[in-house]
């Protein structure tokens, strides 16, 4: 057959064919003139196009696409400025173990180094915060490296890709027989690895005789979806759970074995601490917060995180739920498991949850103006129900939140995440919203953290994604503020940290949503069920005090 008549595709069509084949729904981007022949392909893969912004809401969309979904988010942004403004977002999906794929544009193979337009090295840029960055160097190899891109998200933990496709290589055409299109479910493998066999007895051993365990159940719980597997080990043998970052709502408020407040008390007096799916970052006081006495067990899909930071007793690598279901079975039948004996360490720590509780309850319950954080974050804790996904997106005014808020159900909490980025919330919501329109959706802003990627409370107007928001809005970057009082003196608290009194309500109003503002805490829960009613995206602008701090921001401890 003469050569001008084979079937051609060009290179953009084929990146929607490798989305396609990966089962990306859509695509978050901000428009480029490098890139638009993606956007051709997507319209014939049914692959919706979702414009933002700014790349960054892009970026961390893909991110929270990919937390909500289980399956990775892609975002695709044009060269040089627009590769560089989704670095936040790519960083922040690296530490918080988020699998999603970066397609960046790049300048024509044949005006390589010759300064075209929007040129950078964006491949040097990305592979230190990414698991996986290249340029794609031919048309006929844009598919088969868009799913190695992928298979590359989930080597070990997983984390983000990046693939730069220069311009030419993106919009030539190549005969459909000489480009590799991977099929979907034949180009990688089954990530789930069960650990090492006498590890698990082990573990189960140890679990069975320890008169007063822990467990703190990680981001990795929700990303394995190992829930279930969790929940019937904690039952089963009767041990107290705590959960941190996307771990939040693997039990249910009031369940016996769910604990909060707690847990510096428990990982100073238990005699087994099992950290499953968590580093021994800053959040873990880098390990320094256990007790050297107890017996620690770390549970981890990536290899080099086990025993970072801190000397372990027991390492585990492998599928936090097939590790955890495993456990349960090898403990089960030996008598009762231990649990009847640890009935009173759970008792023990309920007191300890009791008293943290009462130190709360004058802010909790407070009716003073300007409004406490604390009566605030316990309004929208008992707003919450069965199906809103919990978002926060702040410094001190999301510290609060994380004493108080607890989500009903596993998966239906969303923070940054380790890099502490401000600026998810929106994206978050955008990403939320769309790949769970049967759910409501909650966000908490500080004012800072809002004004970072606010603008695109319109993007959420246009498409039509109802959700409340809550700014906390105190005029000030307190976390910092709070710092420069205490290292420097009350005559300096406010360099670099302080805000304008901004009225977030009216901007709602402003681009199409509703809002309301509130100063008297009587009014928050009113407003709260106004913003649900209304269907629309909202912003309730809630004065909080400006001199009330987080325990944690007062400790300082994310900087110990």
């Amino acid at each position: 057959m003469p050569e001008d008549s084979e079937e051609l595709i060009s290179g953009g069509h084929l990146v929607a064919k490798a989305l396609r084949a990966e089962g990306v729904e859509r695509i978050y981007t901000l428009c480029g003139g490098h890139i638009i022949d993606i956007y051709d392909g997507c319209v014939d893969e049914g692959i919706e196009v979702v414009d933002v912004r700014h790349e960054q809401v892009a970026a961390h969309a893909a991110d929270g696409y990919a937390r909500i979904t289980g399956r990775p988010g892609c975002a695709v942004v044009t060269a040089g400025p627009g590769t560089t403004d989704a670095v936040t977002g790519v960083a922040n999906a690296f530490r918080a173990e988020s699998p999603m794929l970066l397609i960046g544009g790049q300048g024509a193979h044949s005006q390589h180094k010759m300064g075209s337009l929007q040129d950078l090295p964006h491949v040097e840029m990305m592979a230190p915060i990414s698991k996986f960055a290249a340029t794609v160097p031919d048309t006929a190899r844009v598919a088969d490296m868009v799913s190695m891109a992928f298979r590359e998200c989930y080597h070990g933990a997983p984390g983000p890709s990046f693939l730069e496709i220069p311009r030419d290589v993106l919009d030539a055409k190549v005969p459909v027989a000489k480009a590799r299109v991977p099929k979907a479910g034949q180009y990688r493998a089954s990530t789930r690895t069960a650990g090492d066999p006498a590890a698990v007895e082990r573990l189960a051993d140890l679990l069975v005789h320890a008169q007063k365990p822990a467990i703190l159940l990680g981001s990795q719980v929700w990303t394995t979806r190992a829930t279930d597997d969790a929940v019937e080990l904690v039952r089963t043998l009767n041990v107290p759970a705590y959960m941190n970052g996307a771990g939040r709502g693997t039990l249910p408020p009031g369940d016996p074995h769910h604990f909060q407040l707690s847990r510096r008390y428990a990982f100073s007096n238990a005699d087994l601490i099992v950290i499953v799916g968590t580093p021994f970052d800053f959040r873990m006081g880098y390990g320094k917060r256990l007790s050297p006495d107890a017996t620690v067990v770390q549970i981890d899909l990536d290899y080099r995180t086990v025993g970072k930071n801190r000397d372990i007793d027991l390492g585990i690598v492998g599928d936090a739920g097939l590790i955890l279901k495993a456990v349960t079975e090898a403990a089960s039948g030996r008598l009762d498991g231990g649990a009847v004996r640890r009935k009173a360490w759970l008792e023990e720590l309920r007191a300890a949850e009791q008293t943290a509780i009462e130190k709360r309850l004058r802010g909790l319950k407070s009716d003073a103006s300007p409004i406490h954080p604390y009566r605030l974050v316990s309004e929208i804790n008992d707003f919450l129900s069965e199906d809103s996904i919990y978002i926060g997106d702040g410094g001190d005014i999301v510290t609060f939140s994380g004493q108080v808020v607890q989500p009903k159900s596993p998966g239906h909490w969303m923070d940054p995440g380790p890099l502490g980025t401000l600026g998810v919330g929106v994206p978050f919501v955008l990403a939320a919203k769309q790949a769970r329109p049967d759910k409501e959706v909650v966000a908490l802003f500080g004012d800072g953290a809002f004004s970072l990627t606010g603008w695109d409370f319109e993007t959420l107007v246009r498409y039509n994604l109802p959700f409340v928001g809550i700014v906390g809005n105190n005029s000030s970057m307190n976390q910092i503020r709070y710092g420069a009082k205490a290292k420097y003196g009350d005559e300096r608290e406010r360099v670099g940290n302080t805000l304008g009194d901004v009225h977030y309500d009216k901007f709602a109003q402003m681009l199409g949503g509703h809002g309301e503002e509130v100063r008297d805490p009587a009014d928050i829960a009113p407003a709260l069920q106004r913003a649900r009613e209304s269907a629309l995206p909202s912003l309730i602008n809630v004065w909080v005090d400006p001199d009330a701090y987080a325990p944690g921001t007062m400790n300082q401890t994310m900087y110990k």
